[in-house]
């Protein structure tokens, strides 16, 4: 590529994320170690308008970003003069946050002679996997899903992953978001669908299989959400009382497909191990459902901490060591992207 640095990228790397509503900055060592990483969420922001606001977010970021990079500098007891590159999310995701981040990082790496390395949101999750403590090396399949995206995935190279399936309409956390909103539950979304289906039944409101059982790699969601409505409207007054069975039903519905898809990766792909990705790895039942999977077919699941599988700026920081780096003044030309690739 043109531009792109001769030298490998030094001992640590300053790493930014803003593609929806966590302002992140961390750094991260070419070892793999995490120096510091800091995530300032708008959560709060934007829960009375029941999902993000674009607008809002990119303002809030605009705010945030340079407080929550000195942060992470501090933390890490790192200078600007330690940081041998700059890397970036350069999409998907909210065009006008992904902007924020995009010229904050092109002014301090112009400022200081530095390289650029812009990243894909999607290929920075399954790149959190080469961060300590797991450094998990290919080849692995990989079930990546997060509030905007569900992919099956190869993974022989962390460079180039080969796309095997994804989802048809809505991403898996996105639909566990809605369900929540759905049954009046906060807006914390799948954590608190999660937290309320620990009670319930999952076997007592039978959910559409939607594509289990058929062949292939894709996922749809789209449908076990207004199934979840007819439910809710169908129950009216007495939501409150079946509202845990109805959590915990929904919620196998949505794991079920996800497990019987990475299975089908394993499957396809002869591969022995499993990582899965996103901040939907943090389910609890997921974990447990695919920990029962891979040990019925001899595999090794792969798992992060839940701290790395919600957005964050380490992520973007291990993908940049599988990325080309850019010398000034070409990245300066660089624009921010909507959909990934690697979505199909």
């Amino acid at each position: 590529m043109a531009g792109s640095a001769e030298r490998s990228l030094g001992p640590v790397i300053l790493a930014i994320e803003t593609s929806c509503d966590d302002t992140c900055a961390a750094l991260v060592g070419r070892d793999g170690s995490i120096h510091a990483a800091i995530r300032s969420s708008q959560a709060d922001l934007h829960a009375r308008f029941g999902g993000v606001v674009p607008e809002i977010a990119s303002r809030r970021h605009l705010e945030l970003i340079v407080p929550v990079i000195e942060a992470a500098l501090g933390e890490s007891h790192v200078t600007l003069a330690d940081v041998d590159a700059v890397a970036v999310t350069q999409g998907p995701g909210l065009i006008g946050a992904l902007l924020v981040g995009l010229s904050t990082a092109k002014a301090l790496a112009y400022g200081r002679g530095l390289p650029l390395v812009p990243v894909d949101h999607l290929l920075g999750h399954v790149a959190a996997l080469r961060l300590a403590p797991l450094a998990l090396a290919p080849p692995f399949a990989c079930l990546l899903a997060s509030g905007g995206h569900t992919l099956v995935l190869d993974v022989a190279d962390y460079a180039a992953p080969v796309r095997l399936g994804g989802t048809r309409d809505d991403a898996a956390g996105e639909a566990f978001d809605k369900g929540a909103r759905l049954l009046g539950l906060s807006d914390a979304g799948g954590a608190a669908l999660e937290l309320v289906a620990r009670d319930g039944d999952p076997a007592r409101f039978p959910f559409p299989p939607v594509l289990r059982g058929q062949d292939g790699h894709d996922l749809s969601f789209s449908g076990l959400k207004t199934a979840l409505l007819r439910r809710v409207r169908e129950l009216g007054g007495g939501l409150p009382e079946a509202r845990a069975d109805l959590a915990a039903s929904f919620q196998a519905a949505i794991v079920g497909q996800l497990v019987e898809r990475a299975e089908a990766a394993l499957e396809a792909t002869g591969r022995r191990e499993l990582a899965v990705v996103g901040g939907v790895a943090a389910n609890g039942a997921l974990r447990q459902a695919l920990g029962d999977a891979c040990l019925r077919r001899g595999a090794r699941l792969s798992l992060l901490p839940p701290a790395l599988c919600v957005d964050n700026a380490a992520m973007i920081g291990a993908a940049a060591f599988a990325a080309p780096a850019l010398t000034s003044p070409d990245y300066l030309a660089l624009d921010a992207y909507a959909r990934s690739p690697l979505a199909g």
